[in-house]
């Protein structure tokens, strides 16, 4: 059974992301890796209202047309199977707010591959950068490692 989630990368005019380091959730799978911002959906939600409530509960942030750029698909031996519902957002409003789930920080776009994160984000988030259009990126792990990766359906090298 897969589970259905979002993560956004939210920008602000200043070139920086936004990024949760999680830090403060038990038995967390990303426990100490740095991500965007994101959950799981709720009965009867779009990936957009989904988005939007994980952004808003996460930060304190309401986002406004966030873009749907791309869906991930999650493998694991380890952990549930998912479809991640990707989102890049550079209109927001709000102040941040404080995350039971770990520590928000704006960090520049070109330090992000420099911090903790799966290796799989940065596959993602270097397609992002790119401003590769709408994408389906397939991500098979086994516990923390990866180890396969299919752009489109055509297999990346590792």
């Amino acid at each position: 059974r897969m589970k259905n989630t979002t993560l956004c990368y939210i920008h602000n005019d200043r070139g920086q992301t936004l990024l949760l380091h999680r830090v403060k959730k038990e038995n967390d799978l990303n426990h100490d890796k740095w991500v965007g911002i994101g959950g799981k959906f709720e009965d009867g939600e779009s990936p957009e209202e989904c988005m939007c409530r994980e952004a808003l509960e996460e930060t304190g942030l309401t986002l406004h047309n966030p873009q749907l750029r791309g869906i991930v698909t999650f493998v694991s031996n380890e952990w549930d199977n998912e479809y991640m519902f990707l989102f890049t957002c550079t209109q927001f409003s709000g102040e941040l707010t404080e995350c039971k789930e770990g520590n928000l920080e704006w960090v520049a776009k070109d330090k992000v591959c420099d911090l903790p994160i799966w290796e799989g984000d940065k596959i993602f988030f270097r397609l992002l950068n790119e401003n590769v259009p709408f994408f389906s990126l397939k991500l098979s792990y086994e516990g923390d490692k990866l180890v396969s990766a299919v752009l489109n359906g055509e297999a990346l090298e590792l």
